[in-house]
């Protein structure tokens, strides 16, 4: 089940919204949990139990991990942290690398009599094996207590609206809502708008440049037209960006409406001006867990100028390798790291009248890194790559089949919305007018009307892709 889809927008969602309200508090967090393994269930059918037993082993751990912390055995907590952490990865490593180490051996010319068809990967199992690992070490930071209460913890992996595509959620930044929270009016409005902004952004963007990207890249890059390269790579951003920003926009907005508060994910990352900056913007749960159980660990910028230049190298290597058991994404991941060296080494400042070229050379770099994401295998991202800068025409024109005015519209509405510009036009509004009121009224209207475009797209549309399940 997903957020873009009809059993969720009109049976799932208002049911659990309905009873989530009337029932007394007390009963809310075991009703949401029911709801959560539901959900989860409704797609993924029996790996839900490989999601309970990540459940019930995360809350053994947490909790003997406090008990040597009681006995003052800092050795045995961090001997049980590290069976954590191996158990968790161990996990994530069978459900989304065997196949590809594997494949890898195999290449080697080892040979292996295993049936691989039979692992399938259970939807969002980076996002809670990371929220796992974030937990038991925060608690062995003495940063968090462990959660006694199962059903509690159980919330926290589970809680459906980050379950599937994140943002990763920290258990010490919801630990107060799981015990007690208060779902206010104006909180449940911002989280319904909410929700409806991000339902927007995907169904009425990213579907509609997906369709263009994946249209672009079915052909051989030979056979298009460098300009035709790059209006693939520009709507493949476009679908990711819009896609992604509004999973999480949806995420934040169910959990508001649920009672919790989610940090952002996402903070305009395409007005960046380095790659730095970039990762400061984009899918920022993930950069920060990084940061934070990763590579500060590791060192960080602490032991001398080469140790954080192969700090950064680990870090970005896993980052590519989280994404995917590619590759392709082991690749993307070093390629933003070299940028990143590239920009520690020598961190080079134009002049003011020149500071747009800073801009243009971040949007090349990932633009030119997404094609790595975006592509099969390594050798079409290379072929794909060669043809955008070859500026050559092509002799396959059928990939304009999609562009129309109506798609150019929604690709040029992209283009503005990935910009603060929404946020300017709304605080130059409530500036100017001296009643509040009129303005939410309009508000609230426009959020109606760009909910019933977005669903009238449902329907008529059988374009709908669930991009995270190469995560």
């Amino acid at each position: 089940m997903v957020f873009s889809s009809a059993v969720f927008l009109f049976i799932f969602l208002p049911l659990v919204l309905f009873i989530n309200i009337i029932l007394k508090e007390r009963y809310r967090n075991p009703f949401v949990l029911i709801a959560s393994l539901f959900f989860y269930a409704w797609g993924e059918h029996m790996l839900v139990l490989l999601m309970v037993s990540s459940i019930c082993i995360n809350y053994l751990v947490g909790i003997t991990i406090s008990y040597y912390h009681q006995k003052d055995n800092k050795r045995g907590a961090v001997y049980i942290l590290a069976l954590g952490i191996l158990i968790n990865l161990s996990i994530l490593f069978y459900f989304k690398y065997t196949y590809f180490i594997i494949e890898n051996l195999e290449l080697l010319g080892s040979s292996f009599e295993f049936e691989i068809d039979l692992i399938v990967l259970p939807i969002g199992v980076s996002f809670f094996t990371f929220q796992n690992i974030s937990y038991l070490i925060d608690v062995y930071r003495k940063e968090v207590e462990s959660q006694k209460n199962l059903f509690h913890l159980g919330l926290y992996v589970s809680l459906f609206p980050q379950l599937i595509a994140g943002p990763i959620v920290r258990y010490v930044d919801i630990q107060k809502e799981i015990q007690k929270r208060i779902i206010t009016k104006e909180l449940f409005l911002s989280g319904l708008t909410r929700f409806i902004r991000g339902l927007g952004k995907k169904v009425l963007i990213a579907n509609t440049a997906g369709l263009i990207a994946d249209n672009i890249f079915s052909f051989r890059p030979d056979t298009i037209s460098s300009g035709i390269a790059w209006l693939g790579i520009i709507c493949y951003a476009l679908q990711i960006y819009f896609d992604f920003s509004g999973y999480s926009d949806m995420a934040i907005g169910l959990g508001r409406m649920l009672g919790f508060n989610f940090k952002e994910n996402f903070n305009y990352p395409y007005i960046s001006k380095s790659i730095q900056d970039f990762w400061r913007r984009w899918h920022i749960s993930l950069s920060t867990w990084f940061r934070d159980y990763l590579y500060i660990p590791l060192g960080g910028n602490r032991k001398g100028k080469n140790r954080t230049y192969i700090n950064l190298v680990i870090v970005f290597f896993i980052t590519g390798l989280w994404h995917g058991a590619s590759w392709n994404f082991i690749v993307w991941g070093l390629y933003h790291g070299f940028f990143l060296l590239v920009e520690r080494v020598n961190p080079f400042q134009l002049p003011r009248r020149m500071r747009f070229l800073s801009h243009v050379y971040l949007i090349v770099v990932v633009l030119v890194g997404w094609v790595f994401f975006r592509a099969e295998n390594l050798p079409y991202a290379i072929d794909y790559i060669y043809q955008m800068f070859a500026f050559q025409e092509g002799v396959n024109f059928t990939s304009l089949l999609y562009v129309n005015t109506y798609t150019c519209s929604v690709i040029l509405f992209g283009f503005l919305l990935a910009t603060p510009i929404r946020k300017k036009i709304k605080n130059v509004l409530i500036e100017r007018v001296a009643l509040g009121k009129p303005i939410f009224f309009v508000r609230y209207v426009i959020y109606g009307i760009l909910f019933f475009f977005s669903i009238l797209e449902l329907a008529q549309a059988t374009y709908n892709p669930f991009i995270y399940y190469r995560f």
